[in-house]
């Protein structure tokens, strides 16, 4: 069984609320943005944030991948933006599981804080698609790690 750490070091434990989600099969460039969206959001703003997302209410503004992303007006300060609504899914199971283990370390749900969000590139399931002539194409899968941490701010 591989190891996994968390890519932020906290200081004290006891301020800090941890949670992560391993190789999940998500898109790596819906997950980075959706990350740079939630950071620095309370819990009960970002499961708003993603829940809008899903209902295709509030688009996520795509600060990098956005070559040939179609124009949103509900991205503030970004005109490209998207609905990933798979990933807002994952994210949303993280942000129970972050909530819980708030609640598990007495921390008040509503003052936690994201402070650091980050996803990164997993495993790489490898496929290929057989085409004429004897050749083949790649269809390779990239799992993605996911890590929120919040603290309770007063």
């Amino acid at each position: 069984m591989p190891r996994f750490g968390y890519s932020f070091q906290v200081e004290d434990p006891l301020l800090y609320v941890r949670a992560s989600a391993r190789e999940v099969n998500i898109s790596p460039k819906h997950a980075r943005e959706i990350c740079a969206a939630i950071k620095g959001l309370t819990l009960s703003k970002a499961r708003k944030l993603l829940e809008d997302v899903i209902e295709k209410k509030v688009a996520i503004p795509y600060r990098r991948y956005h070559r040939k992303v179609p124009h949103k007006s509900s991205t503030k300060g970004y005109p490209a933006g998207g609905y990933p609504v798979k990933a807002s899914k994952v994210f949303l199971k993280l942000l129970d599981n972050l909530e819980n283990n708030a609640s598990f370390k007495g921390l008040n749900i509503e003052k936690v804080v994201i402070v650091h969000a980050s996803a990164y590139k997993g495993i790489v399931i490898k496929d290929y698609v057989p085409r004429a002539f004897g050749r083949s194409s790649p269809n390779f899968h990239v799992l993605v790690h996911i890590e929120l941490i919040g603290r309770e701010v007063s």
